[in-house]
């Protein structure tokens, strides 16, 4: 019998970045670890939820520049445009995403609002849980996780270059520059610059993007690295609040795709400052600890209209102007590293997070109604004067979470691994503004629980439970003539089961699953506003009772051959009302304004042999109907259904590297001009709107690597 032999190594130094799971450079549509679901590091087979990791070769290859972009693309993410065309909000499992993460670290967004849309090219991967998410973000719906991972310095000099063009003057431009400042290779910074020029289909519509990024990092020693990192984003659009109106029937007005239903002075303006660091030390065993913050600073001024219908049928616009300030600051601490027990190793994580929101409004005087009338068909942005907007009320409120969290993998034996998790939170939110609407959560239980069965070397069979709660300050009717409730937490249970399959060692991976999510007292704003005092200024809202959603979440991305990459994934979700206040809604659809049915896929293949300098790809989008019922019984007693069918968008991508430092590529979309609505109206007097998919378009991007 031979003694038992141990073998040690290091890892290969490619010059690449710190991060271990980085998809920079990798070619790859997948990756072998994620902590997004649990903060233990995990494969995505390992993972007893649904996930997706777009890496930075799927962001190039589909020349995703912006946070809707990936949404857009990712499975299982819907991109809704109801609120406006620059006010997008993203939804999963049929209830909104209020969560983006960074780094890990979980940020409060509201981009119909003041959330800014971040800028891809600082990202190296987007990391995707669809489903509850409590155990790392705390509060929020049951809809996903979005975890943004920066890249990170390389330990040699790099240069990257980017430049594009395209339709409607679309023109951007990057620089990407990495490398160490000392001759071991132990500080290392990494600079990021970008900015965008653009119009749209619409006549007359202005977009810039702009962004600066500096991160470096500084191995102390061996085993401890300190990183720290600011961005820049400044943002810019002339046109981002109302859509396109209904017809006094409720119809769509079948207006040319180039309408711009905004005047020329109208204008979002959007600024974000953030500043981030992280403390990472190894200890002994494959232990460690890490601190992470991040503090952001956003300020946005909103100035436009919307267009609204008079009880006479006539159109006019109703203008608006707000500012908003928000400030965001969150720090995160945690262990973790293996055990063993009973003979057997295990992993386990342990940590503590707080997180603070301050948000601030300034509303403006001297909009509302405009005097004359419009006729959208004829309607001429440069007609109207802005208005003379002048500073009246001011309000605040600051919310606090703080949290103390626990996981762990179990390994009871071969082929089983059982995850467990628990969360408790405190939450506080204070109206700086008036003296009533404070709100405190004490010590809130948050579960998870999961099961991963090897079946054979390839598949795998998954359960979960986790549980969610979500804080809110809506306000309910009034219960006498002067007073009206908070409603009370929205509370939810999420399961999901399903088989996971990871072939070519890992280079493509699998998954079907099947959920179910219950949500108990979710604010739902009612068509009927009677015995609302604060209406027409601000709705009312009433508990919706117990809303579920359930469905199918199916996906395969990664490497088919080393040449050809995939993303392919469908998407089935039904979201009702069960029980609600009022006893017809049983039964009926939550929210028509999303599909039950969505199927995406992504592909790039690089031709063999002597044309292997020539890669061809393709993109299809295809979702079933939107609608939209209105009974008429809040305007004009018309009584109608809006509605866009099902529909199918595909795009088409040609590569050709002219050297090994040079590469060139097209991307046409909507190659087939499919004439369509990403969002569609549900009244005839104002509010969500019709908006137009972008027509057929091209972009032509080249990329150098000096």
């Amino acid at each position: 019998m031979l003694g038992s032999v141990r073998v040690e190594g290091e890892a290969v130094d490619d010059g690449l970045t710190s991060d271990p799971a980085s998809t920079e450079g990798t070619g790859s549509y997948t990756t072998r670890s994620m902590k997004t679901a649990t903060k233990l590091p995990m494969s995505i087979r390992e993972t007893p939820q649904s996930v997706t990791v777009v890496t930075r070769q799927r962001l190039d290859d589909q020349v995703m520049t912006n946070i809707t972009d990936v949404v857009k693309n990712t499975p299982g993410l819907f991109l809704n445009y109801s609120s406006g065309p620059g006010r997008p909000s993203f939804t999963a499992r049929g209830f909104d995403i209020d969560n983006i993460m960074y780094d890990g670290l979980p940020s409060r967004y509201q981009g119909w609002v003041v959330g800014s849309q971040a800028n891809m090219a600082i990202y190296d991967r987007v990391e995707v849980v669809r489903g509850a998410t409590g155990l790392v973000t705390g509060s929020g719906n049951p809809s996903a996780a979005i975890n943004l991972v920066r890249k990170r310095p390389t330990r040699d000099f790099q240069l990257n270059l980017e430049g594009s063009a395209g339709s409607w003057d679309n023109y951007r431009g990057q620089i990407d520059m990495s490398g160490g400042v000392d001759q071991a290779g132990n500080l290392r910074v990494r600079v990021i610059g970008s900015y965008q020029d653009s119009s749209s289909f619409r006549d007359g519509e202005v977009i810039h993007r702009g962004l600066i990024h500096a991160i470096g990092e500084y191995d102390i020693g061996p085993d401890t690295t300190l990183m720290v990192g600011a961005t820049h984003q400044d943002d810019f659009f002339n046109s981002f609040w109302g859509g396109l109106p209904l017809s006094a029937t409720g119809a769509h007005f079948d207006l040319p795709r180039s309408t711009r239903p905004s005047y020329d002075w109208e204008d979002k303006s959007q600024k974000s400052n953030t500043v981030f660091g992280e403390l990472t030390h190894r200890f002994g065993h494959d232990w460690s600890v890490r601190l992470a913050s991040m503090k952001v600073w956003q300020d946005a001024m909103f100035s436009g209209t919307y267009v609204y219908r008079r009880p006479d049928l006539t159109l006019t616009h109703s203008a608006y102007q707000a500012a908003y300030d928000e400030d965001q600051a969150s720090v995160d601490l945690y262990a973790s590293g293996p055990v063993t027990l009973f003979g057997r190793d295990h992993d386990l994580t342990f940590g503590a997070s707080r997180r603070e929101t301050s948000t601030g409004t300034q509303n403006y005087s001297g909009g509302g109604l405009l005097a004359g009338n419009v006729d959208m068909f004829d309607f001429d942005p440069a007609s109207g004067a802005r208005p003379n907007f002048v500073p009246t009320t001011y309000s605040r409120n600051v919310i606090t979470q703080g949290g103390l969290y626990a996981s762990t993998r179990l390994n009871p034996f071969d082929g089983l691994k059982v995850i467990l998790g628990g969360r408790l939170d405190w939450y506080d939110y204070d109206n700086r503004t008036a003296a009533t609407g404070d709100y405190k959560v004490d010590a809130h239980k948050t579960v998870y629980a999961g099961a991963i069965l090897d079946i054979d070397r390839h598949h795998s069979f998954y359960a979960s439970f986790t549980d969610i709660f979500q804080p809110q300050t809506a306000r309910g009717f009034a219960v006498d003539t002067d007073s009206q409730t908070i409603l009370k937490p929205i509370t939810g249970q999420n399961y999901e089961v399903g088989i996971k399959g990871e072939y070519l060692d890992g280079a493509l991976n699998a998954a079907i699953g099947l959920f179910r999510i219950d949500q108990r007292n979710r604010a739902f704003v009612p068509t009927d506003q009677s015995g609302c005092p604060s209406f027409p200024a601000s709705s009312c809202s009433t508990a919706a009772g117990l809303v579920r959603s359930k469905g199918i979440d199916a996906e395969l991305q990664g490497a088919i051959t080393p040449d050809w990459n995939i993303s392919l994934s469908y998407t089935y979700t039904s979201i009702q009302f069960v029980r609600d206040t009022n006893p017809e809604n049983g039964g009926k659809n939550f929210d028509t304004d999303m599909p039950r049915h969505m199927a995406k896929l992504s592909t790039f293949y690089t031709l063999p042999g002597k044309l292997d300098r020539l890669r061809v790809g393709a993109g299809l989008n295809w979702q079933s109907r939107i609608y939209n019922d209105n009974n008429g019984a809040n305007f004009n007693n018309v009584a109608f259904r809006v509605e866009q069918g099902a529909y199918a968008v595909a795009d088409l991508m040609l590569g050709y590297k002219i050297s090994d430092r040079f590469d060139l590529q097209a991307n046409i979309n909507n190659l087939f001009d499919k004439h369509y609505y990403k969002a569609i109206g549900y009244d005839i007097r104002w509010g969500s709107t019709d908006a137009y998919g972008d027509p057929r378009n091209i972009l032509v991007t080249l990329r150098g690597r000096i």
